[in-house]
């Protein structure tokens, strides 16, 4: 897959937070570009580091709807690539970008939705919703979750789709400066007069294990569930255009260890392939994991093996003492015993 530049013609502000990238996608190339709702792009972002850094943001247009395609971005502390898009782009800038990619795509735009977000987790659920009303005959019930009002992200948006869509639209949203952290019990009793055809969920890693919950009290089946999980890049494709090894696209045919993490006051427990590297798989987790280079350089990823063994395949940002002390970089570590435990304590 080959990089292109599209233009920025617009950037909306969508919150204190949270930007809009409404891009001019040159004709040459439109039908690669053509998209499906909750799909997303790879955007190269310029480091002085390392020359760039790539991360996926997904699209909030539709394609049965809007005439260009839109990227929302919200930053994030320590943010360094969705800090530098909000603080940088604007209306007349070029983005490198990937054409579209991911598979968190509805079936069918005829069958009932449950869409749960979690923040910016909004990105993806809305550009789904809006295809689903206006190309498609099902009815949606959107799930939010947010800090507090000031937080919301397309909150003018949802309201003038639910007004145009009475029959058809739900919105419920979940306040935390009112209602207090996120609850299964809860958000399962707000979505339970919602039986739906398919379900959609995104946002961070502790929004997920809550709605998953939900879900399951519920009785909705798994195989009705699909959960936005960005599988990050191993390498640069802007740089050096390294690509996975096979070994490291296969994951799991040489088996998994257990890992268990400490990550932001929770524990979170999941398979970790032999020979997939740890920052992938918070990643895919939905685990925010500091990063910026991927290349054992910045050293932003350090955290700490408590328990278990690993091995790192580069360690240019630790010295001897650190490593002996239990130091590892998420980007470069894989695991060599059945069970680790790691902390991000640093």
């Amino acid at each position: 897959m080959r990089p292109h530049e599209v233009k920025v013609v617009e950037v909306i502000a969508e919150t204190a937070d949270a930007v809009s990238l409404v891009l001019d996608i040159p004709d040459d190339i439109t039908v690669e570009f053509a998209y499906a709702p909750g799909q997303f792009l790879t955007v190269r972002v310029p480091s002085a580091r390392t020359g760039s850094v790539a991360r996926c943001y997904s699209l909030s247009s539709s394609p049965h709807r809007d005439p260009r395609p839109v990227l929302t971005v919200k930053r994030t502390p320590g943010g360094y690539a969705s800090n530098w898009l909000c603080d940088n782009v604007v209306a007349g800038s070029v983005l490198t970008v990937l054409a579209p990619q991911g598979s968190c795509v509805p079936r069918s735009l005829d069958e009932d939705m449950l869409l749960c977000a979690g923040g910016s987790g909004i990105t993806p659920v809305l550009s789904i919703a809006k295809s689903v009303l206006y190309a498609g005959r099902g009815r949606v019930a959107v799930l939010y979750a947010n800090r507090d009002r000031g937080s919301v992200i397309f909150g003018t948006r949802l309201d003038e789709l639910a007004a145009e869509f009475p029959g058809r639209l739900t919105v419920m949203h979940w306040l935390e400066s009112e209602r207090g952290l996120p609850t299964a019990s809860g958000l399962a009793a707000l979505a339970r007069a919602h039986r739906p055809g398919e379900v959609f969920a995104c946002g961070p890693a502790g929004f997920l294990s809550v709605a998953r919950n939900a879900l399951a009290r519920l009785r909705i089946p798994q195989h009705r569930i699909h959960v936005e999980e960005y599988l990050s890049l191993a390498a640069n494709p802007f740089e050096d255009g390294i690509r996975r090894t096979s070994s490291e696209a296969a994951g799991s045919a040489t088996g998994h260890a257990v890992a268990e993490v400490e990550f932001e006051g929770g524990t979170y427990t999941f398979e970790w392939p032999r020979t997939k590297r740890l920052l992938d798989v918070l990643l895919e987790h939905g685990l925010d994991a500091p990063y910026v280079c991927r290349e054992s350089a910045c050293g932003t990823c350090v955290c700490s093996v408590r328990g278990g063994r690993t091995r790192m395949v580069a360690r240019e940002a630790l010295l001897d003492d650190e490593i002996a002390a239990g130091l590892t970089l998420a980007c470069q570590t894989l695991p060599e015993s059945d069970h680790v435990h790691i902390a991000f304590d640093q």
